[in-house]
């Protein structure tokens, strides 16, 4: 082909899955040239996943759809060229990895596709050993996939992708569950990948920190699927802030805390709003700081929300919690309290253990006995029946706890098990879903939810059994900014009516944000626990984890933070 045609044309597609009434994308038009990283953005439920689906064939030849309007892959049409012939041209990254990995070795499974294309050995082992260097795994080559974090898995996922040499690769979410180190690496990886000139990359992405060095092209799709703006990347972020955040769209925090800064009269308004924490630190270079009584709302505010007299007593213990899966060891020996009425996070690296620890004080993964105990229960010895009613969960993969075929029985099915009446489980149940944004999803089965809706369906499940502990296992994945604000606002008032949470997340933006309590894990211990606000002050100690603190606050002074802080108020 041409050097100047395009490696992708879209032209009108519009999709309507098996058992759904209309078509999301709709009409939706674009081409991707080479050299392009194209961002795809839109809220939760407004067609980016099916999409990119369709990219690839995969919708509609293994997953059901009605289809109108064309694809075209190196133009080939995506609708008669079998998904095998189209991955030569076309490499996919799904939003849930372990969709997508089949062999029992992580060398295997970078190799599998390569060899099915039979591919001199020698050529598969070096793109295998390249792209799994890329990743940071080739020292767990001969490692069974099921033994890596989530994140870790991703990873694997993502090396699978960069060894195809496709000349477009398509990313679902693939930073979601990664850690700092874990998304620099992966974007490492992919602008190596696009240096020729000759590939493109089409991203699915809501950690915009990282993405905006990265893309240079925004396409946005509406809350009905329609394609609401497509340009160079800092124009759309710039020219259309108002209608994203009106959408719920993700933006970078760079650039809401410019926005919250002009508002405030400390950014000047001719300056660039800046999309990266850099920026932002050089806009605010020698800007005008609010005085002391502009400061004591946020002191006052820090003083009480860290008040030992504003928490309980623990009301979840670990003493000596040793966890094993198969001969290794996962968990060393945790000793750990939470506060009744917390809202606790559990960070680390990725395969510092906290889906193990989260499900072990859970009693997913139940712990030896004597070693948890949730309110005086040790989770090792109760009845399932007598856990649930104790703590909530949501897995880290909504599909994972999904037991039923529509998503109202979904939410009745733990008050069924209660022996709850009928009227009252309509009248919870119609609640949960008004407060979901579910109402029109009632009567659909939860497979065939959007990812951002599987996570509320999810979250809803744990909730409407009201229990005293609710423990999610990453929330925010796959939401878009207004339904994750929906829910961390939801939590909070959670919290203030007493109920404790704990949660596991990479977000560290959200950590210091949002919780009271923070556990950082290292290696399967704890590596520091206390208060959310004193751990942040203490240098050094999230990066002795492996861990570094947000993109703002690496990129401000203290003094600069103080300012953003404040203006968030």
């Amino acid at each position: 082909m041409p050097p100047s045609a395009p490696l992708l044309r879209v032209r009108g597609l519009s999709l309507t899955h098996a058992g759904s009434t209309s078509p999301s994308p709709i009409d939706v038009s674009f081409e991707v040239h080479p050299g392009e990283v194209v961002l795809l953005l839109g809220p939760s439920g407004s067609g980016k996943s099916t999409l990119t689906l369709a990219l690839n064939g995969l919708i509609p030849q293994s997953v059901p759809a009605t289809i109108t309007g064309s694809v075209e892959v190196n133009g080939r049409d995506t609708v008669g060229t079998p998904v095998a012939e189209l991955s030569v041209d076309i490499a996919m990254v799904f939003q849930d990895p372990d969709a997508q990995l089949v062999t029992g070795t992580l060398l295997d499974e970078v190799a599998f596709a390569l060899e099915n294309l039979l591919l001199p050995v020698n050529e598969v082992l070096s793109r295998s050993e390249r792209a799994l260097r890329q990743v940071g795994l080739w020292e767990r080559r001969n490692q069974n996939p099921d033994l890596l974090s989530g994140g870790g898995r991703q990873r694997l996922a993502i090396a699978c992708a960069l060894a195809m040499g496709s000349p477009v690769i398509v990313l679902d979410e693939p930073t979601a569950n990664l850690d700092p180190q874990g998304i620099d690496d992966v974007y490492d990886a992919l602008s190596t990948l696009i240096e020729s000139g000759d590939r493109a990359v089409i991203l699915v992405e809501h950690n915009l920190d990282a993405a905006m060095r990265f893309a240079t092209r925004v396409l946005v799709l509406d809350q009905q699927g329609r394609l609401a703006f497509d340009g160079p990347a800092e124009e759309i972020m710039r020219t259309h802030t108002d209608e994203l955040i009106a959408m719920g769209v993700w933006l970078p925090a760079a650039a809401l805390a410019g926005r919250m800064l002009r508002e405030r009269g400390i950014l000047p308004a001719e300056v660039p709003l800046p999309l990266t924490p850099e920026a932002l630190a050089s806009a605010l270079e020698g800007a005008p700081s609010p005085g002391r009584a502009e400061r004591e709302p946020f002191t006052e505010r820090a003083k009480r929300d860290n008040a030992p007299e504003s928490f309980l007593p623990p009301i979840v213990r670990a003493r000596g919690l040793t966890v094993k899966r198969g001969r290794a060891e996962i968990l060393h020996g945790i000793d750990l309290d939470i506060s009744a009425a917390s809202l606790t996070a559990i960070v680390g690296a990725n395969g510092a253990g906290k889906t193990t620890l989260i499900q072990s004080l859970a009693g997913v993964i139940l712990p030896p006995r004597h070693q948890v105990s949730i309110d005086g229960m040790d989770p090792g010895r109760a009845s399932p029946r007598d856990l649930t009613a104790r703590i909530g969960f949501v897995f880290q993969n909504p599909e994972h706890q999904f037991i039923t075929h529509t998503v109202f029985e979904e939410l009745a099915y733990g008050l069924r098990l209660r022996k709850t009446s009928d009227a009252e489980i309509t009248d919870r149940v119609d609640e949960m879903l008004r407060r979901f944004g579910l109402e029109h999803k009632a009567d659909v089965h939860p497979f065939l939810l959007s990812g951002g809706e599987k996570r509320r369906l999810s979250v809803g499940t744990a909730l409407i059994t009201r229990p005293e502990v609710l423990a999610l296992d990453e929330p925010t994945f796959g939401q878009d900014r207004s339904r994750a604000d929906e829910l961390l606002h939801l939590l909070a008032d959670l919290r203030t009516a007493g109920t404790t949470i704990i949660i596991v997340t990479h977000d560290l933006q959200l950590v210091a944000d949002h919780a009271t309590h923070t556990v950082i894990l290292d290696d399967g211990r704890v590596h520091a626990s206390g208060r959310t606000a004193e751990l942040f002050a203490t240098p050094g100690l999230f990066e002795a984890a492996g861990l570094r603190l947000p993109a703002l606050h690496r990129a401000l002074s203290p003094e600069l933070r103080g300012i953003v802080a404040e203006a968030a108020l």
